[in-house]
């Protein structure tokens, strides 16, 4: 038995391939939670009759029958549709999605790849988002789809910039990209988690991150892309069946990811906030992902509450408040780690 335990850590290859499946693991039953989550969200919130009873108890089966519905569905391609890119498109949005769970830390013992530019990386791979993007909205020959893809790559590439900023204000302070030593360095009680630890600065990048998180996975109030009253469905308009499903995926995903990056940078990653007490990495895990749930319901919370923004009023945000207020963080978090 040690033998072949012994030859099995000997091969790289499928020790790599079965890690990289790991937050796949996560990452479904997450996004069948999630979308369950949210329509219980937007009832409570709405006073909504038909989540609550449709599908069973509190309607836990409706998820279900949807992932069914969408499984069984006829994958239809328009005839006009440029079919390779049209098919390729939801693998591309996925892949950029799931890329960057590779340098997320679960816990002090699991991450994919405890690299010293992790944060960076994130930042690099997500932006092949926004490419698998223009792909379902130019190839789908919709003007519709088109229109919402090219709101889309302008309003991501526009909010990764005060993104970039405010973590920047972290990695000032933390003297490291590597999102492990990120972590570590917050251990204790939650007082030596950053955004509690160098205020207001911290907690300023914070808000400002937490803001263009939402802009850049296309989430309420800065769901323009993908507007119901204007463009039908924006990039996504021509899609059905488990492509559709792919790119709900990549959404869930994303959140999640923005999600856990906030709580690893701001709040203490996997540690506890009681020290040493409930720590350890099993509970690890347990609070890592209840920071990434929270911060997840609070997207959820914003979408069934706030209006949608203009496209003028979300360029403005971006570019005129979030960026000049990420600048005065870098300046003010520069003089007071000089002073």
């Amino acid at each position: 038995m040690d033998q072949i335990l012994k030859s099995f850590l000997d091969n790289e290859i499928l020790v790599y391939t079965i890690m990289a499946f790991v937050p796949l693991l996560w990452i479904v039953p997450y996004a069948l939670f999630a979308v369950y989550l949210e329509r219980k969200v937007s009832a409570h919130m709405q006073d909504r009759l038909g989540p609550m009873y449709t599908g069973g108890w509190h309607g836990w089966a409706q998820t279900i029958a949807d992932i069914l519905k969408l499984i069984q569905k006829e994958d239809i391609v328009p005839a006009a549709a440029d079919k390779k890119l049209h098919l390729l498109a939801p693998y591309v949005v996925f892949i950029g999605s799931y890329a960057a769970f590779a340098t997320i830390p679960f816990s002090s013992a699991y991450i994919g790849s405890n690299i010293n530019i992790g944060l960076f990386y994130i930042i690099a791979v997500s932006s092949v988002v926004v490419a698998g993007l223009l792909m379902a909205g130019w190839s789908s020959n919709n003007k519709w789809s088109l229109f919402g893809a090219m709101r889309s790559a302008a309003q991501i590439i526009s909010y990764e910039i005060p993104t970039a900023i405010a973590i920047l204000v972290v990695v000032m302070i933390a003297g490291s990209l590597n999102l492990q030593e990120i972590n570590q360095q917050q251990s204790g009680w939650f007082w030596n988690w950053f955004v509690f630890k160098y205020p207001p600065f911290v907690l300023v990048a914070f808000l400002i991150y937490f803001v263009a998180s939402l802009a850049e996975t296309n989430r309420t109030p800065f769901d323009i892309p993908e507007a119901e009253s204007e463009l039908v469905a924006g990039y996504h308009t021509e899609y059905s069946g488990m492509k559709f499903a792919l790119f709900f995926l990549a959404e869930y995903a994303n959140m999640f990811a923005v999600s856990a990056i906030a709580a690893t940078l701001f709040f203490g990653g996997w540690n506890s906030p009681f020290g040493d007490f409930l720590g350890g990495p099993i509970w690890g895990v347990f609070w890592f992902l209840s920071k990434g749930m929270f911060f997840i319901f609070l997207q959820m919370w914003l979408r069934w509450t706030l209006p949608r923004l203009r496209v003028d009023q979300l360029m403005y945000v971006s570019w005129k408040v979030l960026i000049p207020w990420a600048f005065a963080c870098v300046v003010g978090v520069g003089l007071w780690t000089l002073l």
